[in-house]
């Protein structure tokens, strides 16, 4: 089943390399954003998680009418401190695709624009970088940094999403539209800088096409991302492989159908307390006008686990 135009682009507009002053005057015009942005709407009053009741093994849209919406709400991540929930809007008041923040302030969460679409936001176990493909921000005392570029070896790399664990070890996507099966890659923190990707292995890189938007636990004890494959329920499944005790990835597990349906389901990460699992989900036509962020208990990895054991 194939993506539709405007996922495929978004994609592209995450993991291309922009050129020259173009590039430079775009970073520098999302990082004024950054720093001032201005109150979009004021949210809900509760502390924790919006004030939104805790979904249990069955997934649920993720704060309905303030998350979810109609439109396109993709990629949700919070912080470590649970205070600050990051996304990309597109559609209605906004004519292009956008990072938008939720931040809990005096228990108020209050939504801002954070900066245009710039790639799929994942914050560092840590909570000191931003990772956004094949760029990101570090965290500083009034916010974010401008947005920097990883480097070598990653700069001819077109990584649509990039999550790290707690040691550094980068686990990303190497998306290009004209090879399906492009796979999963990882490299190492060494004496500070970082080894040359390589390739995960078939248990994980195997299907038919799309292995995407990995999200590894940060004690890489498993990972999660997305692929089709012809045993899947439908369009893009999540799958989880879980660390063996020789060091090898185990088997790919779909997450099963409480999770997975016909539907597109994609960008999985867990929340830094380890109890949710979020993802996103399309809830529309084939145009994917309306992605919304669904949650559920991380009860539903550790009963794939014992399962597995």
């Amino acid at each position: 089943m194939k993506q539709s135009n405007k996922v495929i682009s978004l994609m592209v507009r995450g993991s291309v390399v922009l050129l020259g002053i173009v590039s430079i005057v775009f970073f520098n015009a999302c990082n004024s954003k950054t720093h001032n942005t201005n109150t979009i709407e004021l949210v809900t009053n509760q502390s924790i998680y919006l004030g939104e009741n805790p979904p249990n093994l069955i997934p649920k849209a993720f704060a309905p009418d303030i998350v979810s919406t109609q439109n396109y709400e993709y990629g949700g991540i919070f912080t470590p401190n649970l205070k600050e929930f990051y996304f990309i809007r597109d559609g209605g008041k906004f004519k292009e695709a956008v990072l938008v923040v939720l931040k809990n302030k005096n228990g108020k969460w209050i939504e801002s624009v954070v900066s245009d679409w710039i790639g799929q936001p994942v914050i560092s176990p840590d909570g000191m970088k931003m990772h956004l493909g094949k760029r990101y921000m570090e965290r500083t005392e009034n916010g974010w940094s401008e947005v920097k570029e990883l480097g070598p070896p990653f700069d001819e790399i077109p990584i649509m999403r990039l999550s790290s664990s707690a040691n550094g070890t980068y686990y990303f996507d190497t998306y290009v539209e004209d090879i399906p099966d492009f796979p999963l890659r990882y490299s190492r923190l060494i004496n500070e800088g970082h080894e040359k990707p390589q390739e995960l292995g078939k248990t994980i890189n195997t299907g038919i096409k799309n292995f995407n938007h990995p999200f590894i636990a940060p004690d890489e004890s498993y990972l999660i991302w997305d692929a089709v494959k012809e045993e899947g329920y439908g369009s893009s499944d999540l799958y989880i492989s879980f660390k063996q005790e020789n060091g090898s990835w185990g088997e790919a597990i779909n997450l099963g159908d409480k999770i997975n349906t016909e539907a597109w389901e994609a960008s999985a990460a867990i929340t830094p307390d380890g109890k949710y699992l979020f993802f996103s989900r399309n809830m529309g036509s084939k145009n994917y006008e309306n992605v919304d962020i669904f949650w559920v208990s991380t009860q539903v990895i550790e009963n794939l686990k014992n399962i597995q054991e």
